[in-house]
């Protein structure tokens, strides 16, 4: 383990601050200094340490985000107390701040999260937001299929921007989709939102969608073995992929077509493993897609173009 990893928030440290410290912007900067000073990865919901201690101590003062306002007002020593307790467990133990407060948001909404699911952070977001222009410009899919669903985020996501849409969330795991169908019922989705337990398509016999929009675990082995101390709070089940990343993603792709309807459009988040897979199927029509907001490694490709190259999954 490195030095940073072992990095404590002293007890002194915290007493000091306790008997100094007034207002919600004092123990904003403080926070954000013992951050700083611990060198801890960002990535799941945030990429600076201003955002990530603003997070902890909003949730500390049941507040959604800090607002400038707020900032010179006092707090509590409770609310301090409890503030540090959250910072301690960021830096000592490296979970994300997304488990630490069980709240994160995509899309502009909010989720309930925990350890269960992966911390909400795809790209896949921002297509939702443009509701996947251009390939439904005309006309809004009216069938949806987020599979792998994690915490339920795309799906709920994808019910909010078509109200017209049955959405389908599906995930292999039983514990995840506890999750997904407590975040359905937080957003009222219940009637337009289905939680199904399946191991990819296994349980969709006979259904179809004019969407398929996944983000399914694609991390490498290699990667895997790098990963930063945050990651492994979370779920292997919904990182690892195999050797290469892309055991679930060639399924994924060998199945996608029959699930799908005439015109419909399978859209998929394979990160860091867009290159072995365009090595792997190198005839494959994918369109790589760019990112306005930051991402990268999501592909779209249409049943048509899938139907055509078939025989490259079989």
């Amino acid at each position: 383990m490195t030095e940073a990893l072992n990095s404590a928030l002293e007890p002194a440290l915290v007493d000091e601050a306790l008997k100094q410290l007034q207002t919600i912007h004092d123990w904003l900067r403080w926070g954000v200094s013992q951050l700083n000073n611990a060198d801890i990865y960002f990535g799941h919901g945030t990429d600076n340490s201003w955002d990530e201690a603003g997070i902890l101590l909003a949730s500390c003062l049941h507040l959604n985000r800090l607002t400038d306002n707020i900032l010179p007002t006092r707090i509590t020593g409770t609310e301090a107390r409890a503030y540090c307790e959250l910072l301690a467990a960021r830096i000592e133990q490296r979970i994300p701040a997304a488990y630490l407060t069980h709240h994160a948001y995509f899309c502009g909404l909010s989720f309930y999260v925990d350890e269960r699911v992966l911390v909400p952070r795809s790209p896949i977001g921002e297509l939702i937001q443009r509701r996947f222009t251009p390939w439904f410009a005309e006309k809004a899919p009216r069938r949806i299929l987020d599979l792998c669903t994690g915490s339920g985020c795309i799906a709920i996501a994808c019910a909010k921007q078509f109200p017209a849409a049955e959405v389908d969330a599906v995930d292999i795991s039983e514990e995840a989709l506890d999750v997904a169908i407590h975040n359905i019922e937080m957003h009222g989705l219940e009637h337009q939102v289905v939680p199904i337990l399946s191991d990819g398509y296994e349980a969709l016999s006979g259904m179809t969608y004019d969407l398929i929009v996944t983000n399914p675990p694609y991390v490498d082995a290699e990667d895997m073995a790098d990963l930063p101390a945050e990651f492994h709070h979370e779920p292997e089940l919904g990182l690892a992929s195999g050797a290469d990343g892309l055991e679930l993603t060639r399924r994924i792709l060998a199945g996608a077509a029959a699930q799908l309807n005439d015109g419909g459009w399978l859209i998929c988040e394979v990160g860091n493993s867009m290159a072995a897979l365009d090595q792997l199927y190198p005839e494959l029509p994918l369109e790589w897609l760019e990112f306005e907001q930051g991402g990268h490694g999501v592909f779209a490709i249409s049943k048509a173009d899938l139907v055509a190259h078939q025989a490259l999954f079989n």
